[in-house]
């Protein structure tokens, strides 16, 4: 198959998780990853990040804008009516930290919908969020991606829960720095028709993760064909990255990594920075 290779990253929520967080960087890249990404930077100090991935060689390839109060239940306050004060100070938070670590993509989680409010006050409150969003990253160079998610299994009541209305957002708002992260699992989960999907709108589509299902393992433990979308891929011309957001099924990262060796470049080691600490609190 020709075209170009495919760009793995290691989202660092997920993978290497038997180890500290600290540790993760270099695990990743002695595996041979290139890039890392993951949930949130910020109960980390931005610096002591920047240090680490500069030791291990490592591109921050994205991180989510702050998702509101994680622990009790929320996962995104963009579709939020009365949050929007609070979502401009993510914006500015999210920013902050993608700067520091020159991570050119930020995802906006849009949020679960409360009860009792109407649909439409929703996505019109989401559409103005993300109007506010793209204009202050566009300033740094950086790129908003709009991520679906399941409301099925992962994420019950997640509002923007198909590509479908990601992809009718982003038509409607034609903004040239908003994008679409394509998480393969969450699509199969609400809607299949993957290879379609990804052919038609593959100009619109910055990033994908990825993770099989059922289950959110790792490509090879599930229905989805994943052989068959990396050849499409390629042939689509497609040199954006691919983040590894699946829960091995051993628990070990390593082992599980079979089904990646033709994509990545294992290092026997991985240069440490000897001032930075190895173990930042996780995020």
């Amino acid at each position: 198959m020709t075209g170009p290779a495919l760009n793995l990253c290691a989202n660092l929520s997920f993978l290497f998780t038997e180890y500290e967080f600290g540790e993760r960087f270099e695990r990743a890249a002695r595996a041979g990853f290139r890039g890392v990404e993951y949930l949130f930077p910020y109960a980390c100090d931005g610096n002591e990040l920047r240090k680490l991935l500069r030791a291990n060689g490592l591109v921050q390839v994205l991180h989510n804008l702050p998702a509101g109060n994680w622990s009790a239940g929320e996962r995104g306050i963009a579709c939020l009516p009365g949050r929007e004060a609070d979502f401009r100070e993510s914006v500015a938070q999210g920013i902050d930290f993608a700067r520091t670590l020159d991570c050119r993509q930020l995802n906006c989680l849009a949020g679960i919908a409360p009860e009792g409010i109407p649909d439409e006050e929703l996505r019109a409150t989401l559409t103005r969020n993300l109007r506010y969003a793209a204009e202050q990253l566009a300033k740094h160079g950086i790129r908003l991606l709009i991520e679906p998610i399941n409301s099925r299994v992962d994420m019950p009541g997640f509002w923007l829960d198909t590509p479908a209305k990601g992809l009718a957002l982003i038509a409607e708002l034609a903004i040239p720095n908003l994008w679409l992260q394509y998480d393969i699992y969450h699509a199969q989960v609400m809607a299949g028709d993957l290879a379609r999907t990804i052919e038609a709108h593959i100009d619109r589509i910055a990033h994908f993760q990825l993770a099989d299902n059922p289950g959110r393992n790792e490509p090879g433990s599930g229905e989805i064909n994943y052989p068959f979308l990396f050849d499409l891929l390629r042939r689509l011309g497609y040199g954006g990255w691919l983040g590894c957001e699946y829960r091995p099924r051993r628990g070990d990262t390593e082992s599980g990594l079979g089904w990646a060796r033709e994509w990545l470049a294992p290092r026997a080691t991985a240069e440490r920075s000897p001032s930075v600490p190895s173990r930042p609190r996780p995020p």
